[in-house]
């Protein structure tokens, strides 16, 4: 299923399936917790990276082990950019050429961890924001873009205490998924379930810590989780 813009939001949705994905660009403490969940459930993810998260050697152990435990690895941009405007959304902020230069460097900075481009198509653009203009280049580059089903609020994950309203804590995220699920026709079928692989220091619950809980529950349910590429294919 696409958006309104051309993206890729969501999978089959007669199939009881859903996918994981992670992008990470400044943050990404919860790496080694979160692909010890997925490897303790059977369950390979989706993980979209940055060129600055793949050049810190800091990350370097959690790469390596995305890619040889057979996890879906892809680009997110080179240098995180905002691609258009928050409220303007048809709005520009980035030219073609700094569009397609961020892009081919986010390759680049993949194929040195063994990911090349043929084999990871689909990217999950910075901030997961977009345009109709940004899945036109990403298409001319012969890459699919693909963002998180809308309904769900985990991707609020990155909120904490001191942004107000927007905040919303790992307790109140978990009960929404369940809630919606069990509210919605046709479920969670086909959803594209985002989380970030690390937060700001300022949040102090990480949601990602109740991703264990949330296989099991999910999985309760008859669902099955499906690598990205498989879900969309």
């Amino acid at each position: 299923m696409h958006d309104a813009y051309g993206g890729i939001i969501r999978g089959d949705t007669a199939q009881r399936k859903v996918a994981l994905v992670f992008t990470a660009d400044e943050y990404g403490e919860g790496a080694s917790f979160i692909l010890d969940a997925l490897h303790e459930r059977g369950v390979k993810g989706g993980f979209f990276l940055t060129g600055n998260y793949l050049r810190d050697t800091a990350n370097g152990v959690a790469i390596r082990r995305m890619v040889n435990d057979g996890h879906y690895v892809g680009p997110h941009s080179d240098r995180h950019l905002l691609y258009c405007d928050w409220q303007k959304r048809d709005s520009l902020l980035v030219s073609k050429a700094d569009f397609m230069t961020d892009l081919a460097a986010n390759y680049r900075e993949l194929t040195k961890w063994g990911v090349n481009k043929p084999d990871a198509r689909f990217f999950i653009p910075p901030y997961e924001w977009y345009n109709r203009q940004v899945v036109a280049w990403s298409t001319e580059q012969g890459v699919q873009l693909v963002n998180f089903t809308p309904g769900l609020r985990t991707a609020a994950d990155y909120t904490y205490p001191e942004m107000g309203d927007r905040y919303m804590d790992s307790a109140a995220l978990y009960e929404q998924v369940l809630a919606y699920e069990a509210r919605t026709p046709n479920g969670l079928n086909g959803f594209i379930i985002l989380v970030h692989l690390g937060t700001d220091v300022r949040r102090k619950d990480k949601f990602y810590h109740k991703l264990p809980g949330l296989i099991k529950e999910l999985t309760g349910k008859g669902y099955v989780f499906e690598r990205i590429d498989k879900l969309i294919q």
